[in-house]
């Protein structure tokens, strides 16, 4: 019977320190690009090196400002949820649904809204106009009392 090959432990040490010394790719590929105008990457997982997953990223239009808004298309391939990314003929069909939904939801608000009754907001301030007010207290601090 043939023997399995051993594992050299000095041959695998050697292949690492190899794999350690090429170059890996710092700059991404450019995948695609939403309607808000940002721009989405990625870079190809390398099994060499223990990677399992893609690395993706966006870039927002505005430098610094990643609180900006992502399309949930977009959004799903960033977080993995889906393989590939989203075709621009996708994104602006349901950027089109979702205006005609925006559209139905005004014109639904305004055929059942009830007319506001001004008297209404009067009787119930909010803020600084909602704390009593005496007349025998200072309104600012060395100002002197309420006037009437």
């Amino acid at each position: 019977m043939a023997q399995p090959p051993t594992r050299s432990l000095m041959r695998i040490l050697f292949q690492t320190f190899m794999n350690s010394l090429k170059p890996r790719q710092l700059k991404g590929n450019l995948v695609g690009e939403d309607y808000f105008g940002n721009k989405y990457y990625e870079i190809q997982a390398n099994s060499a090196l223990g990677q399992t997953r893609n690395q993706r990223w966006f870039e927002p239009t505005e430098k610094e400002a990643y609180n900006q808004e992502v399309t949930a298309e977009w959004e799903a391939w960033l977080r993995g949820r889906r393989k590939e990314p989203p075709t621009e003929q996708e994104l602006l069909r349901n950027l089109a649904i979702m205006k005609l939904k925006e559209k139905n939801a005004a014109e639904l608000e305004a055929k059942h809204a009830k007319p506001k009754d001004l008297t209404e907001l009067e009787k119930n301030p909010t803020g600084m106009g909602s704390f009593p007010q005496y007349e025998d207290y200072e309104v600012m601090p060395g100002k002197g009392k309420r006037e009437k």
